[in-house]
Order: C-alpha cells, then sequence, then structure tokens
C-alpha cells in the first residue's frame, strides 16, 4: 500500500497567518529549477521530505544516499543563494520563498546555511567535477554558493497556464487509480517524445510487471537540444490512444532532471512510489546517460536497474527492466539487441540523433515515429530553411568580428527571407549593458544578455548576429544552449592573434591596456578562453570581411538554413 503523503500546504486559519507573517520577510525569488524542486516537496513527490536537506542530511546523502535518519535518498534537494541573499538570514528565522512575477509560494524556516563545495558535490554525485559531464558542469555554472536548509510551509503550488488538465498532484494521481479499480501500475519517466521506440518501452515494461501504465512526461528543465516541454506533451498526447483503452494515463512532471545517471533513477523511483505505481520501467541507462568528449558513458547499462533492485523492499516500489532495444528491418519490428541473429539487418536511431534531426527539421523514418507524433514536432521543429538561427562570433578586440558581422548582414540581407539584428559587443554595452563594468562576473551577465536576446530572436524565426569578445567558455556554452532550444546556432571564433590584433589597434586600446589605464584587459591582463567547439574558425590575416562572411554564408547554405 502507497505511504500516506506529508501535508505542507497549509490552509484556513494557519493560511492565513503564513501569509500575514511574511509580509516583512526577507523573500527570495525562485529560479526554475528551484520552483520544480519546491512544487515536488509541496505536492509529496519528494515524500518523505518536509524541506530542504539540513547540512548534516546533504552531506550523508552524499556519501550515502541516505538521509541523516538512516531513510534513502539518492540527490541533495536544497536552496541555493547567492552570498549577498545569506547574508540577510539566519538559522531560525524565515524567509519568503516566491515564483519570478513575486507571488508567494511558501515560507522556508531556515535550519541552517552552509557554503558549498560544488567540486566535491560534482564528484559524490557523478563521479567526476569535470565539465566533460553534463550534470556536473551544470551543477558548477548553475549553482548559487550557499545552501539553506530547513522547513517548509506552502501557501500554494505554482502556477500552470498549460495543459491544465495533465498537472495532476500525486494524490490526483492515486484517485485516478483508484477509481479505475488499479492496483499494479509501472510507471515511466520520460523527457523524450512519444516515438515508437517509447512505445516498445512502455509496452514490454508494463507487460512484465502485469500491470497499468503511467506515463510521467517531464515538464521541467531536461538537456539542452531536448524538444521543449511543450512538444513533448503533445506527442504524448496525440498518441496515447495507441495504449489499449483505460489502461494508460499520462501527467505531466515538474522535474528538473540532474542527470545522474543511477542516483538520478532512484530519485524517479521514489517519485513513482509516491505517484501510486507499484513498478518503474528501467532502460539501460536510466537517468541520464551522461557521455564525455570522447563519446564514452559514465554509468554502465543496467547500472541504475541493479541498484534499484537493491533496494526494492526498502523503497516500496520494483524495477520493469527492459534491455536496449533495436529495430529488425528484416522482422519489421522492435527486438532487444541480444535477440540479434547473426546477419540480420539492423536500423537505429539513438536518442541524440532524434533528437538532432529534429531540431534540423530532418525527417524521422517510419519505422522509427508515428505520424501523428511527427506531426506534432513539425509544428515547433520546422525545416532548417524555415527556423531562426543565431551566429555569435567570438574573437579578441581587434579581431575583426564587427567587420565581419557588418559584411554578413548585407549578404544575408541579400538572401531575403528573415529579419536581421546585428548585437555587436559596443552597441550592447552602451543600449542594453550600459551599467556593467568589466569584472568576471559582468562580462558573463553582459554575454548572457545577448544570448538571451539572441535566443528570443532565433525562437521567432529570425537571425541574430553578436560579435561580443565572449572571453569566457562557460558564458558561451550557456549562450549556446539558450539559443539551440529555439533554433540554429552557429559559433565563428575569430582566431586572428594578439599581435595582429595590436598592431590594428586603431583605438589605441591595448596601448592604454599595456599602460594601464584599462585594467582587466582581454588578451593583455584578462585570460581568453579559446574555444573548442567553434564551426568555424577564421583568421583575418588570410580573409578578407566579404571572403569571410561568405564562409559563413557557405556553412549555412550547406546545413540547410539559407538556400
Amino acid at each position: 500500500m502507497a505511504k500516506k503523503l506529508p501535508d505542507l500546504l497549509a490552509t484556513g486559519d494557519e493560511l492565513a497567518q503564513v501569509r500575514e507573517r511574511t509580509l516583512g520577510l526577507p523573500s527570495w525569488d525562485l529560479t526554475e529549477r528551484q520552483l520544480c524542486d519546491l512544487e515536488l516537496l509541496l505536492n509529496g513527490a519528494f515524500a518523505p521530505l518536509a524541506g530542504y536537506l539540513t547540512s548534516d542530511d546533504y552531506r550523508r546523502v552524499l556519501s550515502e544516499m541516505r538521509l541523516s535518519d538512516g531513510t534513502i535518498w539518492p540527490l541533495p534537494v536544497v536552496l541555493d543563494v547567492t552570498p549577498a541573499f545569506a547574508e540577510t538570514v539566519s538559522p531560525g528565522q524565515e524567509i519568503a520563498l516566491r515564483d519570478p512575477e513575486g507571488v508567494l509560494l511558501a515560507v522556508l524556516d531556515v535550519a541552517g546555511q552552509w557554503a558549498a563545495d560544488l567540486p566535491a558535490e560534482a564528484a559524490a554525485i557523478f563521479g567526476t567535477a569535470e565539465r566533460s559531464h553534463l550534470g556536473a558542469a551544470r551543477l558548477l555554472a548553475e549553482t548559487n554558493a550557499v545552501y539553506l536548509g530547513g522547513r517548509v510551509r506552502g501557501v500554494q503550488l505554482p502556477t500552470h497556464y498549460d495543459f491544465a488538465q495533465l498537472r495532476l498532484s500525486p494524490a490526483q494521481v492515486r484517485e485516478q487509480f483508484a477509481r479505475r479499480g488499479w492496483r499494479r501500475v509501472a510507471a515511466f519517466l520520460t523527457r523524450n517524445p512519444l516515438h515508437r521506440l517509447q512505445f516498445e518501452t512502455t509496452t514490454r515494461g508494463a507487460r512484465a510487471a502485469n500491470a497499468d501504465l503511467l506515463a510521467l512526461a517531464i515538464a521541467g528543465p531536461t538537456q539542452p537540444g531536448d524538444v521543449d516541454a511543450y512538444t513533448r506533451l503533445r506527442t504524448w498526447k496525440a498518441a496515447l490512444g495507441r495504449y489499449p483503452q483505460d489502461h494508460a494515463l499520462l501527467a505531466a512532471l515538474p522535474l528538473a532532471m540532474r542527470f545522474a545517471g543511477p542516483r538520478e533513477a532512484l530519485l524517479q523511483a521514489i517519485i513513482a512510489r509516491n505517484y501510486g505505481c507499484s513498478h518503474v520501467i528501467v532502460g539501460p541507462y536510466q537517468g541520464g546517460r551522461a557521455r564525455d568528449s570522447d563519446g564514452v558513458a559514465f554509468y554502465e547499462s543496467g547500472a541504475a536497474r541493479d541498484l534499484l533492485d537493491r533496494h526494492a523492499s526498502e523503497l516500496g516500489i520494483r524495477s520493469a527492466p527492459v534491455g536496449e532495444l533495436v529495430y529488425s528491418e528484416d522482422r519489421d519490428c522492435f527486438i532487444e539487441r541480444a535477440e540479434v541473429r547473426s546477419g540480420e539487418r539492423i536500423a537505429r536511431i539513438d536518442g541524440d540523433e532524434a533528437r538532432r534531426r529534429m531540431r534540423a527539421g530532418q525527417d524521422l523514418p517510419g519505422w522509427y515515429s508515428y505520424p501523428e507524433v511527427i506531426a506534432q514536432v513539425r509544428r515547433n521543429y520546422p525545416s532548417r530553411a524555415r527556423q531562426g538561427f543565431t551566429i555569435f562570433f567570438t574573437g579578441l578586440s581587434g579581431a575583426g568580428k564587427s567587420t565581419i558581422a557588418r559584411a554578413l548582414v548585407s549578404r544575408l540581407g541579400e538572401v531575403g527571407g528573415r529579419a536581421i539584428t546585428l548585437l555587436d559587443g559596443d552597441i550592447v554595452r552602451k543600449n542594453l549593458s550600459s551599467e556593467l563594468g568589466f569584472s568576471h562576473e559582468h562580462r558573463d551577465l553582459n554575454i548572457r544578455r545577448i544570448g538571451f536576446v539572441a535566443a528570443e530572436i532565433t525562437k521567432h524565426g529570425g537571425i541574430a548576429i553578436c560579435a561580443p569578445i565572449a572571453p569566457y567558455a562557460a558564458a558561451r556554452r550557456a549562450v549556446r544552449d539558450m539559443v539551440e532550444a529555439q533554433g540554429g546556432f552557429l559559433e565563428v571564433y575569430v582566431s586572428t592573434p594578439v599581435e595582429e590584433c595590436e598592431r590594428r589597434d586603431r583605438k589605441s586600446l591595448y596601448a592604454r591596456a599595456r599602460a594601464g589605464i584599462i585594467p582587466s584587459f582581454t588578451g593583455i591582463s584578462d585570460p581568453y578562453e579559446v574555444p573548442d567547439d567553434a564551426e568555424i574558425v577564421i583568421d583575418t590575416r588570410g580573409y578578407s570581411a566579404m571572403e569571410a562572411a561568405q564562409v559563413i554564408v557557405t556553412r549555412l547554405e550547406n546545413d540547410g538554413y539559407i538556400g
């Protein structure tokens, strides 16, 4: 029998008291990821947690995957805040937790705060602190430096205006199970659309467990390059009728994925248990198949299933394992890789390749997906000739970025078909970031602002041409992630050496930097991190501006963005 969920939402007189108490409290505006964590705390999906981990809980979770009372729990759920905000609160004090618009959602009774050791945390969770691991890179880049722990009391759940009928809490899902008479239910947590591979996986898993199916389509942040949550949910709604009638239920899950491999799979199993499920369907790389720069998986096939099976009795939920599936052209069906016969013709597209094709507006083969799913994908991921895109220049001052960018604007204007916006570094500094200085933090903020604008332009089908210095790799990666979620992205590294840039120095910037008049000048007194993932590298000593622009135009033609 499913355990009773904690009730963290205040009601009646207590709700009025909580609201009144927050009027003079410090407020923290939650990020998208923090909103997801708070919602899963408040609706019971993170049971038995009644708030954010304390420092004792946190340290034991990292070392043993257990809370301080011994309860199994695989991943930290803490509130990360800036040092400046942390200075305004102390243990025993309450703070108001609000959404980005300032709407009050909950009150946190701060039990303690501590400085985050992010490299050590990454090593404990992911087995590495290298940025080649997606989860580690995200943790290191996006987490604030101070952690707060303590109990929360909810005022209301975050508001969702999309797919209201799918925004089912664990309690509401359990009620559905009771009405339908479902006693054995297999959960499938997914960040993918409902292609044939997902249908085969869920059908096999539910059959193995002799269970009905709960599909929990993740509606929170997933991996850069994934289809957006709207498309994901639409595809599942469109093709849900392919399951036997009254044997499948779909719900949206506001989970921010960590990509922590077996630990993440364990968290997903706990969530599935709290939704009332008896089994959780486990694929060979459940929890995120993070890879290093050479494409080698950090987690072994079956590691998540083995971890779940070791703790099944304690967790109160069992695994329904499904092996790696491939498509047999000879048999015209999906089979497990272990069933492949000698000489059998096999077709296989992994998730990364499928997502690449969808983002590029390329067709998926009929054996891989369903017509109604492909139609939904096409609505948000048209062919590249109809997508917006961003050209992002990076390089030293004086390398030739702005000159090439202006030439490119002219060439793309000749082609026509899309609105073009030039976000030159100096122009952005004057109009968008005039209050910023040149510290590392301010440089990153300037680049992220450029990335935000470029992503919006790209999302709406336009062309953004950005030409900042962008000296730091992490900020460039953040821009790439923002834009690629909306359309095409092409990074152009203008690799003109510093000696040549200094020789061209029309504004005497380098001379003033060497004289100490300009502090923190990139290439002289501040570092420039050379890109290792730029699609195009141009040294302007060997190209005129129009020749360089033509190199980029040719690449855009070859990639299908322009005809």
